[in-house]
């Protein structure tokens, strides 16, 4: 988008000067995270995302190197899986198991923390 000599796209602002140069300035990432940090809530709320988002990442590398092992195993070992699971079959089987773990585990810690603000909101009697 032109507007007066100054190119706004994607969060930056670039403006071009008389030599030719363009100088590029990131206003809206910094305007964001200025804003976002200035509010102590809203800090907070970004703090226990990331650490449901962290302890859902870490469940599930675990259920999938827990679901990779009979699921490998047992296409190398049972006839009928052998001859009927092919490798894309084995790895949604595996895929499943770390979505599923990820989710579940994400979700309990966001629950949790809604609790704790819920209680902490309207446990106090007035």
């Amino acid at each position: 988008m032109f507007a007066m000599g100054v190119v706004v796209c994607a969060g930056a602002e670039r403006s071009a000067s008389v030599g030719g140069e363009v100088s590029v300035r990131r206003q809206w990432p910094e305007a964001t995270r200025v804003a976002l940090h200035a509010i102590p809530l809203v800090s907070v709320a970004l703090r226990r995302e990331g650490q449901a988002v962290s302890s859902g990442f870490k469940t599930a590398i675990l259920t999938g190197a827990i679901a990779a092992v009979p699921t490998l195993v047992g296409c190398r070992v049972f006839p009928w899986a052998k001859h009927n699971l092919n490798h894309t079959a084995q790895a949604l089987i595996i895929s499943a198991a770390s979505i599923a773990g990820f989710f579940v585990t994400a979700d309990k810690i966001v629950l949790a923390n809604a609790r704790g603000n819920t209680i902490g909101k309207y446990g106090k009697s007035e």
